[in-house]
């Protein structure tokens, strides 16, 4: 059982990443989880109050049963099959966030100066989860779609509009971790 525990190698995830989108374009089903907030809008009832929440849903409901795995598969990982708490992350990696204040780098899955429940006592911490998800769920939907939508089923169906958009995520994230991330803390 000791093989499940550590990383896999990168020909195994991508072989399978790969065998996974080509089904999905043989059916011709797209692969994205930012999607799934629309259908979800739209079971709830947001068709009754926006014209872009009016379609088929239940043509979408593969794509909420993806989105229940991730969920499941996420809870078993983290209760099962999580040795330690920590992520190997390079050791200057380390030093450059507990140089930003983030002194539980390196020692825990998420930092706790970002992810712990006194965020919701901490005005800052508060506002920069806030604004950034408006900024992550504004972007999904600006961009047509979510990284793992584009990054992953957008280019391996050879889309332009995927490539420029994760030419743009990369560039938005080198932006953000040199220049801005460092002036928010």
């Amino acid at each position: 059982m000791n093989w499940i525990y550590e990383p896999w190698p990168w020909y195994v995830s991508g072989f399978m990443i790969a065998l996974i989108m080509f089904l999905l374009i043989m059916v011709g089903k797209n692969f994205g989880m930012s999607g799934n907030l629309r259908t979800m809008c739209t079971i709830c009832g947001a068709g009754n109050k926006a014209d872009f929440f009016r379609f088929d849903w239940k043509a979408q409901r593969w794509n909420l049963v993806v989105v229940l795995g991730a969920i499941i598969g996420g809870f078993i990982a983290h209760e099962f099959l999580t040795v330690e708490e920590a992520v190997a992350i390079n050791p200057n990696t380390v030093a450059d966030l507990q140089a930003l204040g983030f002194e539980s780098a390196g020692k825990a899955y998420l930092p706790n100066e970002l992810f712990d429940t006194s965020v919701f006592t901490d005005i800052k911490s508060l506002a920069l989860l806030i604004i950034g998800g408006f900024l992550v769920g504004f972007g999904a939907r600006y961009a047509g779609g979510c990284t793992s939508g584009h990054a992953i089923s957008g280019l391996s169906d050879l889309q332009l509009p995927s490539l420029i958009a994760v030419i743009g995520f990369f560039i938005g994230g080198l932006i953000m971790i040199h220049f801005i991330f460092p002036l928010l803390f």
